[in-house]
């Protein structure tokens, strides 16, 4: 029997959700494993995890060999044990007896410069790393609206809306699903707050983009595609991710709320919805061809799109380990389908002869 690793940082991480997939795990004749990657013995290259009983439906604690597929649903922040765990996740990515299901994006700015030399250059905000405070000061007086977020960032953390004023800088973010706002009175004092903030990680910045509905509220698309049980990349679903008035994010974890795709489109005029309809086409069929060209293989890619008012659209973010709210929450009939995908997925590539390509890329861990 197949054996099938679900790797997290944290043992009750999405917890929902594999254990979704764990119940179906024998009936396509795969053993599930869950475990962390800090859990393996480097001596007797054991892991101490657990491995669910399909007669009991339950998880079991026990000590297991490394299974030979591994799904990676690692988040990492700055924390020790995200450290700790990064060095064993690349070892992991090196070895020939394992497959990983997808191997990770690289960060944000290194996803922009690789997406910047492609066909999609047009759909992407202007990105650049920010190594001094003079620069996003440059930006301000330039744009008047900049956006910067960390380059290793997701789920919309540590994101910032710039706005210079006649005499004041406005400083606004989201935290705890509340906008905080911070008005700077001068360059000086705002450089002090920024240089903290860019000591403590790296951040890039981009052009203040006007994304929000006519309520005030920021929105975006969220696409969800998969390869499915032969190996080929489909469009699994998409929704609509509406923020709050007044706010810079349209993250769940943000306090954001979803709409269905298909109503928001009814709402438009036929010309933008065949317009819109024919973009997203030509984002979803070269995204994924272009990322495995360039980088590594994939299983999964979220894609959030922003359009603008003036019905430009923006490719805002790219995750190679993305959530599922926002389909399960506006399309729950595909709830089976995304419970088995990475299951037949993992199958798939453990019968087939062409294994996909490995390579020690520590860069792509993030994402």
């Amino acid at each position: 029997m197949k054996t099938f690793g679900i790797m997290t940082l944290n043992i009750e991480s999405e917890a929902s959700y594999i254990n979704e997939i764990a119940a179906r795990s024998h009936h396509c004749g795969i053993e599930c494993f869950h475990f962390l990657p800090s859990s393996i013995n480097p001596l007797t290259k054991l892991v101490l995890g657990r491995r669910f009983d399909a007669k009991e439906q339950c998880w079991i604690d026990a000590e297991f060999p490394i299974p030979s597929l591994i799904y990676d649903r690692c988040f990492y922040g700055d924390d020790k044990h995200s450290k700790q765990c990064i060095p064993i996740v690349s070892w992991l990515k090196s070895r020939e007896d394992i497959v990983f299901l997808g191997f990770g994006l690289p960060n944000k700015l290194e996803l922009y410069e690789t997406l910047s030399k492609s066909g999609l250059a047009p759909y992407l905000p202007r990105s650049q790393a920010i190594t001094d405070c003079r620069e996003v000061n440059d930006a301000l007086n330039r744009q008047k609206k900049i956006i910067i977020k960390p380059i290793n960032g997701s789920q919309g953390y540590g994101i910032y809306y710039l706005k210079k004023n006649a005499k004041t800088i406005h400083v606004k973010t989201e935290k705890n699903k509340k906008i905080i706002s911070r008005i700077f009175p001068n360059e000086s004092k705002l450089f002090l707050w920024l240089q903290t903030l860019i000591n403590y990680r790296p951040y890039l910045l981009q052009p203040y983009l006007e994304l929000s509905n006519s309520a005030s509220q920021p929105f975006d698309i969220r696409i969800l595609l998969q390869k499915d049980e032969h190996g080929l990349w489909v469009e699994r679903g998409k929704g609509i991710r509406l923020g709050n008035t007044g706010g810079i994010l349209s993250n769940l974890s943000a306090g954001g709320s979803v709409i269905d795709f298909t109503s928001w489109a009814s709402s438009l005029s036929e010309t933008k919805r065949e317009y819109i309809s024919n973009e997203l086409n030509f984002i979803t069929t070269n995204l994924p061809k272009i990322l495995e060209q360039e980088i590594l293989p994939l299983f999964e890619i979220g894609i959030d799109i922003g359009v603008a008012k003036n019905g430009a659209l923006w490719i805002l973010d790219v995750n190679s380990k993305p959530g599922r709210k926002v389909i399960l929450k506006t399309q729950p009939d595909l709830q089976e389908t995304l419970f088995l995908a990475p299951l037949l997925y993992g199958d798939y590539l453990a019968q087939t002869e062409n294994k996909e390509r490995k390579s020690y890329y520590e860069k792509t861990l993030y994402h």
